[in-house]
């Protein structure tokens, strides 16, 4: 059985993580773009790159001349800005080693002037709907009692769950048998255990590009080699999906209401798909079909699909139950893999779980005509205030991709936290620094604090064009 890397605290002799010169750079982007000092931008990106888990804890920077010459700037430029980091308590201080990075001991001050509670545009998450999701737990713990004999621990889920995940399989054109799906404690648990049970460390990867943040992590902790394969605004690129996939021992893909684009594969580009490799797909999104029919899932079209499912997006991120649906041996291989992890999902959740997906049909309309109309509402705010981006299509999900002018992405993320709002920087999204040009902008917040966060990130923009250091604050995580 393939295993993944051990965590930092497990390897004691194994020294930092050293980071080149080349490499810092790509993560960079073009750092030159926007005004301010030099040395003012290239600490503030950094430290975007540590907050944002881009640049990992303990790792060791580039030597201040290298980076000088790799980046065409001074020296003094390089040092000035590590100066800065180290004051900040962003990057460690010892004689005659390179810096490494951290984050700060203590609480860092607040910036002046820190104006109202910051709005969170870093996740794309929706409320929950509260009277159906009330229903969901009452009965669950209705039916709770019959459990309190037992001992609690069901490594592949529920009885009850994994038949009502498999009847939705069905309803949706894929027949699916209980024995198929394995309960997990959200679609990321559910990856990172396919991920850690199934590749090697050096294992390559194809993803389409952009991609989830959290997923390309868990590919990158496994010490797995990421190829990205881009998705233009006319979707994905399917034969150089099926080039880059030579050789590749997985590939991963958001066919259904892509995060962050909010693009849906056509069903022709579903039925050409075919790898050597294993195919995942993460169809976390897809019961949120906005412009079109819930899409029919990419296992319909080939065995041996791997597909990742969630209650998060569909109901409630506070909900952490996920399942994948594989053939019966991969997922009794996964349950007893997951023993040395965890010993299964909480019981009370499957429940509740069970009765949302018993009456999806009655609450899923509701919820996608309120969608629509805050989708719609984004769109308006981001042309009024934002007129020089440009939105891409989004056919459903909970965001919309939209492209900058120029390249300040990450500078522009650092910065909006002084003017309200947490937002997470294109290229969280991609590897190798790409995407500095986007943004994602959910459109899952009510009318007002999305209002109030377009207003904001509008004033961050201009002063990030006029050259208004970022603040010191960390960063919220990303959903």
């Amino acid at each position: 059985m393939a295993t993944g890397i051990a965590g930092k605290g497990q390897i004691e002799d194994a020294g930092p993580v050293h980071t080149s010169s080349h490499a810092l750079a790509r993560l960079l982007g073009d750092f030159s773009a926007g005004a301010g000092p030099a040395h003012r931008r290239l600490s503030d990106l950094i430290r975007l790159l540590i907050l944002d888990g881009r640049l990992p804890l303990d790792t060791a920077l580039p030597g201040e001349r290298d980076l000088a010459a790799v980046l065409g700037i001074s020296r003094t430029t390089v040092s000035t800005a590590y100066a800065t980091l180290r004051e900040q308590g962003y990057l460690s201080s010892r004689d005659r080693a390179r810096g490494r990075t951290q984050v700060p001991t203590r609480a860092q001050p607040e910036p002046a002037s820190p104006g109202p509670d910051l709005i969170d545009f870093s996740h794309a998450a929706p409320p929950a709907p509260g009277e159906a999701l009330h229903r969901a737990y009452t009965r669950a713990l209705d039916r709770l009692p019959r459990y309190l004999p037992r001992h609690g621990y069901h490594p592949a889920g529920l009885p009850e769950l994994r038949a009502a995940v498999a009847r939705r399989y069905t309803e949706r054109g894929l027949a699916t048998d209980p024995e198929q799906i394995l309960v997990t404690n959200g679609a990321q648990h559910a990856f990172s255990l396919l991920v850690r049970t199934t590749l090697r460390p050096r294992d390559r990867v194809v993803t389409d590009h952009p991609s989830y943040p959290h997923a390309l992590q868990v590919l990158r902790s496994a010490g797995c080699r990421i190829t990205p394969v881009a998705v233009t605004e006319d979707g994905w690129d399917v034969d150089g999906l099926a080039a880059a996939a030579r050789g590749a021992a997985m590939v991963f893909l958001i066919p259904d209401f892509h995060n962050p684009t909010g693009l849906l594969m056509s069903e022709v580009d579903r039925a050409r798909l075919r790898f050597d490799g294993g195919l995942v797909v993460d169809e976390t999104m897809t019961e949120l079909a906005l412009d079109t029919a819930p899409p029919v899932p990419v296992a319909a079209h080939r065995p041996g699909v791997v597909s990742i499912g969630s209650a998060a997006k569909t109901f409630w991120g506070g909900l952490r139950i996920g399942w994948l649906r594989a053939d019966r041996g991969l997922v009794q291989r996964l349950a007893q893999a997951r023993a040395g992890t965890d010993l299964g999902t909480p019981v009370v959740e499957q429940l509740a779980c069970a009765e949302l997906l018993g009456e999806i049909e009655q609450v899923l309309p509701g919820r996608l005509a309120e969608l629509r109309e805050r989708r719609a509402f984004l769109l308006e705010l981001v042309g009024e205030h934002l007129p020089d981006w440009t939105v891409g299509r989004s056919d459903g999900g909970l965001s919309v991709w939209a492209r900058l002018p120029e390249p300040v992405s990450s500078a522009l993320a650092a910065v909006a936290p002084r003017f309200g709002v947490h937002l997470a920087a294109g290229p969280r999204f991609g590897v190798g620094g790409a995407f500095e040009r986007y943004v994602r902008l959910p459109y899952s917040l009510d009318p007002a604090p999305m209002t109030d966060g377009i207003k904001g990130i509008a004033a961050a923009l201009s002063a990030v064009r006029s050259g208004t250091r970022a603040p010191t604050t960390p960063a919220t995580p990303l959903a």
